[in-house]
């Protein structure tokens, strides 16, 4: 049975814990709820391994900080032997409204630093990409302190359900696939 490896972007520690660019690590804090089932400290971030309708999963949060992140995945892709069709990274994006979601097989790293070492280290842009729209509400050079900073009144009352809403579609990439994955949850 083939393996899944989906990867939530993100930096550790307390101090980034409730912001935009830690979406990816919310979005797998939800799927290990769901899975009844605890992250560990493992190389190179918080993993945690469990079953999807018999299909083997490996979720992990990076410890290596977001700029090198592809560090990570890189060597749980090795260890576990898992292609790159199944992998998943999920993560933030500037460019989609809040709370859109944008899955995709392939595509460009859009300016992120953690698809950008992801890019470089995996030497490919053909890997899939679940997006999270935390959009692009902050004055010019103000990029960091945006993506850095916490939500909004108004984002935490919608954030909730559609961190469900991602959680759900990393299951169904995990037993429907990507392209019916993409078909029932993009621009959702």
């Amino acid at each position: 049975m083939q393996k899944y490896l989906i990867v939530g972007l993100g930096n550790p520690g307390q101090k980034y814990e409730k912001t935009r660019h830690n979406i990816g690590f919310l979005i797998l804090n939800r799927m290990a709820e769901k899975a009844c089932a605890s992250f560990e400290n493992g190389n190179f971030g918080e993993i945690l391994q469990f079953k999807y309708k018999a299909r083997p999963v490996v979720l992990l949060k990076p410890n290596t900080f977001m700029n090198l992140s592809g560090n990570a995945v890189q060597f749980w892709l090795k260890r576990e032997n898992i292609s790159l069709e199944n992998l998943l990274v999920v993560t933030d994006d500037l460019n989609l409204p809040f709370g859109t979601l944008r899955l995709r097989g392939k595509g460009s790293d859009g300016g992120h630093n953690g698809l950008k070492h992801i890019q470089q280290v995996l030497n490919t842009t053909k890997y899939p990409k679940l997006r999270f729209g935390i959009g692009d509400e902050f004055s010019r050079g103000q990029q960091i302190d945006y993506v850095l900073g916490e939500w909004s009144a108004d984002e935490n009352l919608k954030l909730n359900e559609r961190v469900e809403t991602a959680a759900e579609t990393c299951f169904s990439f995990i037993f429907a696939g990507l392209a019916n994955t993409m078909n029932q949850f993009n621009g959702k």
